[in-house]
């Protein structure tokens, strides 16, 4: 009875012992985890020559209690057509980390948005792509139209639905979005 016993505990130790396996088909996939950004800067350079304008947001604290600083270099001239670049920064580390890198390393991923308000006579073109071929947008052109006031809102999604008409039905979640009051005169 007792070698019974023995042989049954040994069976079930062998069969616990052989089920549990190391299965690596099921590896989770990586987390890729979210950017930190913490500065938006779109510089518009006139096509033919002229002052670059700068609008800038710099939020260092993240959803701490400091607003976000908001700057605008200057006007936009009417009737022109700038040559628009946004870089975008994680400024918590030091040296800080340039974002627009990663952003666009996995364009399939992402896609600004422009949105334009208030009566700002403009309109804007994306200027670089994805690998699919549908829009980035860290490169883009802005032609102003009639002098004019109102605002710009740049926007970043992360997995939009590609293609897409728009903001409105891109999805994704929001990286960043940042507003700026604009003049064109």
């Amino acid at each position: 009875m007792r070698n019974l016993k023995f042989l049954a505990t040994a069976i079930f130790a062998t069969v616990l012992f052989t089920s549990c396996s190391n299965d690596d088909d099921n590896t989770p996939a990586p987390v890729n985890e979210e950017e930190v950004i913490t500065t938006l800067t779109v510089t518009l350079t006139p096509e033919g020559g002229g002052t670059a304008v700068t609008l800038q947001t710099r939020d260092l604290d993240g959803d701490g209690p400091n607003a976000p600083v908001i700057t605008v270099s200057g006007d936009l001239t009417n009737g022109v057509t700038y040559n628009g670049s946004i870089v975008l920064l994680n400024e918590t580390v030091d040296p800080a980390e340039n974002i627009t890198t990663e952003v666009e390393e996995e364009a399939n991923d992402h896609q600004f948005f422009y949105t334009i308000a208030g009566g700002l006579d403009a309109s804007t073109t994306y200027s670089n792509l994805d690998g699919n071929g549908n829009p980035l947008g860290t490169e883009f052109t802005l032609t102003t139209g009639a002098a004019s006031t109102g605002t710009l809102t740049f926007t970043l999604r992360h997995e939009p639905t590609k293609p897409n008409t728009g903001l409105g039905d891109a999805g994704g979640e929001t990286d960043i979005a940042a507003t700026f009051d604009v003049t064109a005169q």
